[in-house]
Parts: C-alpha cells; sequence; structure tokens
C-alpha cells in the first residue's frame, strides 16, 4: 500500500460500530471509533456502557488509490462518506482533535452540529424557547434575537450547552417551543 493515507469516515450500520472496526482492524487497517461514557438506569441497577460518539460512523485511515472494495465489502460498512460519488478524506487536524478529546480525562458526549449563524433555541434557563441566531466571539456564544419589522437585534451571551438547532429543540419530548 502506499503511504498517502487520509482519514475517511465510514458510515456503519449502527450498534455495529465496535465489531466493524474489529473486522477492519483484522484486515490490517487503522480505524478509530471515538466512544464516550453514558449511564443508563433500569428501575433496578445503573449500568455504564461504552458508545460511540458518532453513532453509525468510524473512521479508518486509508489510501482510496490503493484500496477501496476491501473496505465497503467488510461487514457493516454502509459506505464511506461522499460528496456525489467522491469520498472525501476528514481534516486531520479534526481526527486529531477528536482523538485528543477521547483520551483527556474530560467528560464528551454527542452534541448537535450547530455554525455561526444558524437559527437556535435555548434549551434551558430563564430564555428557555427562545429562538434568535447563533453568533459567536473568541470566548462567548450569543444568540441574536431580531425584531424584523424594526431591522434591529439583540444578543444575549448564553451557556453553550443551552443552545440546540431549532430543528431538534423541537423534536424533543416535554419541551414547548415559542414561534
Amino acid at each position: 500500500m502506499s503511504q498517502c493515507k487520509d482519514w475517511y469516515a465510514l458510515q456503519v450500520r449502527q450498534q455495529k460500530e465496535k465489531f466493524t472496526a474489529i473486522l477492519l482492524g483484522q484486515k490490517g487497517y487503522e480505524t478509530f471509533l471515538p466512544t464516550y461514557l453514558l449511564k443508563r438506569r433500569w428501575s433496578d441497577r445503573v449500568k455504564v456502557l461504552e458508545m460511540p460518539l458518532f453513532a453509525g460512523y468510524l473512521f479508518c485511515r486509508l489510501d482510496l488509490r490503493d484500496v477501496r472494495l476491501p473496505v465497503v465489502m467488510t461487514p457493516g460498512v454502509v459506505s464511506i462518506v461522499s460528496f456525489g460519488s467522491e469520498p472525501i478524506a476528514i481534516p486531520e487536524a479534526e481526527i486529531n482533535a477528536v482523538m485528543q478529546v477521547v483520551r483527556s480525562t474530560m467528560s464528551a458526549e454527542p452534541w448537535p452540529y450547530i455554525s455561526c449563524g444558524d437559527e437556535v433555541t435555548i434549551s434551558a434557563g430563564p430564555l428557555r424557547g427562545v429562538r434568535g441566531i447563533l453568533t459567536t466571539t473568541k470566548s462567548d456564544c450569543r444568540v441574536v434575537i431580531s425584531i424584523t419589522l424594526l431591522q434591529r437585534s439583540v444578543a444575549v451571551t448564553v451557556d453553550r450547552r443551552d443552545v440546540l438547532p431549532s430543528s431538534v429543540y423541537s423534536h424533543l419530548p416535554g419541551i414547548l417551543t415559542t414561534r
């Protein structure tokens, strides 16, 4: 195999991430399956489960010029994440950042993807249910709330953990949204 190996995201069958990573490892591929610990409470006990940070995905380092078919033919692999029909490599810096988080002692968990400019809803605190547009500064997370008719806005600093994409927020059970 060539030395030009990049990280690719593989879409895999959910709840088969670990099994698929093991199979790929046995074929000689370098894989990365970031996980986190989740406490599940049943009526009679609490169990800590190791769960994938990105359910339904794992990362694999490979050179697509040399190998592709052996990867997609591995049980559990659905596809290599692509744009159109062209697989897209994950930037090394993004993989390294996730690896650093996983190796740290800090608590990590899956979180909805949000970027500046997205419509968000505040999910907790005195502003719960308020919708706005996400902006950030170097150290703050802000939600901009606008009065369109006046073409004026107000920015409020919020805890990043209390901001969800509006599409996710409206589907959570027991949460009322204001429109």
